[in-house]
């Protein structure tokens, strides 16, 4: 959500006659786009907002901007007061404060011609063209906020409550990304099968894939990220109906303990989530399946995370993206449940589920040796070129044409735990 919402403003930044700068010290504007979620990744934020003061100084011109969860939709006062050499403020998902900002600001700008540029981007929004033009895979947001308030969670404090957004723009805007170059749009929310559900009409989004599909140019969709207590029969079977979705799907466990998930506030247990997988292979054949693992929640004692680790090992998941639990201000499990894991053992369960992922993954990422898989070619690596397969399985292929946004079949030659090598087929 953080890379769509910094590519809304490039693009609006752009529109407007911008161009982006190769170094921060060359910039006349400089955007800090911050995630809240882990304190790691606050703390890199305040550490680079920090480096970013002699830049200031230096150029006291220099506009520089702090977005995103940091911010949260209620702003922050005592930040405002911390970093006095920053300019701008803004919230999530809100490029707005930007725009306004650089009135005057731009040579020759008048101001009343400024405003009506500002209001047309603006009224575009997520639409605008992709920001090369050949982009391949473009980020699409159809549900903001959240309102289901998992108790470790800051999101809803930071983003503010689910707004699903008007389908006539998301499909406005998904047209003109693929007019731009886009192959892939990649549809997201916090909680994203629960678009529709705050709208008149019943439009939710098994009939949103289904109108998206019908965009001739476009070759790929895929939605992220799933909640188990909305994956409905009717959204698997779009996945296994609509030949343009992609068999993959993002479904958060959190934790396999159902005393651990009644404290996170999740709403399931675990022989519900396991059904749930179940029913996907089923309706979904050739399915891969992404799930997130927090380990260290309060009270997680060594039975509960073997739960987890049990789990995790019987399903076999293609993916799962693993994470330290650390206490948000603000949340429910902050304020009254202890942080009694210590960090090294939070540590050794965190390695303990990497090594069996790495091992599970190795061996289903084997049977596609030698196999021919058809992939959409996002970019260049080096002397490689980098795409996904349906699956969303990361592939490299060595070859001297342009391969940019192609879908190619590649016979499988190597295969790992993270990644494939390939050939082009014929």
């Amino acid at each position: 959500m953080n890379v769509a919402d910094s590519n809304r403003l490039a693009r609006a930044l752009e529109s407007l006659g911008l161009t982006a700068a190769p170094e921060a010290e060359g910039a006349d504007l400089i955007v800090l786009n911050t995630c809240v979620v882990r304190q790691s990744a606050e703390d890199r934020a305040l550490g680079r907002l920090n480096s970013l003061r002699p830049l200031k100084l230096a150029n006291p011109n220099l506009i520089i901007g702090l977005m995103g969860c940091l911010i949260g939709i209620h702003g922050n006062r005592a930040l405002e007061k911390r970093f006095p050499w920053v300019d701008i403020f803004a919230a999530p998902s809100d490029p707005e404060p930007f725009l306004r900002a650089l009135e005057g600001r731009i040579q020759h700008a008048d101001a009343e011609a400024w405003r009506e540029r500002v209001d047309d981007v603006l009224d575009s929004a997520f639409g605008l063209p992709p920001l090369e033009a050949h982009a391949v895979s473009e980020n699409l947001p159809i549900v903001l906020g959240c309102s289901h308030a998992c108790t470790y969670c800051v999101i809803p404090s930071k983003r503010g409550k689910e707004r699903s957004r008007d389908p006539e723009k998301i499909l406005q805007e998904a047209r003109s990304l693929v007019a731009g170059g886009a192959k892939e749009l990649v549809l997201l929310g916090q909680i994203v099968d629960r678009f529709g559900l705050d709208l008149e009409g019943g439009y939710h989004l098994p009939q949103l894939l289904a109108d998206l599909s019908e965009i001739p140019d476009l070759l790929r969709l895929r939605f992220l990220t799933s909640h188990p207590n909305w994956m409905t029969p009717e959204l698997i079977d779009s996945v296994a109906a609509l030949p343009k979705v992609m068999p993959h799907i993002e479904v958060p466990l959190q934790a396999g303990d159902d005393e651990i998930l009644k404290m996170m506030r999740r709403g399931y247990t675990n022989s519900q989530y396991r059904e749930l997988i179940a029913q996907i292979r089923e309706r979904v054949p050739g399915v891969s399946i992404g799930t997130d693992i927090i380990v260290g929640f309060p009270g997680e004692s060594e039975v509960a995370f073997q739960n987890t680790y049990e789990t995790l090992a019987d399903l076999k998941l293609d993916v799962a993206h693993l994470a330290r639990y650390s206490p948000r201000p603000g949340t429910y499990s902050a304020r009254y449940l202890p942080d009694d894991v210590p960090p090294e053992e939070k540590m050794r369960r965190f390695r303990a589920l990497e090594d069996l992922q790495k091992e599970v993954v190795g061996s289903l990422n084997a049977a596609f040796l030698g196999q021919n898989v058809p992939v959409l070619f996002e970019g260049k690596s080096k002397k490689r070129w980098r795409g996904r397969t349906p699956t969303n399985r990361l592939v490299f292929v060595e070859a001297e044409q342009n391969l940019l946004g192609q879908e190619r079949s590649v016979r499988v030659t190597w295969t790992g735990p993270w990644s494939l090598l390939g050939e082009l087929a014929g």
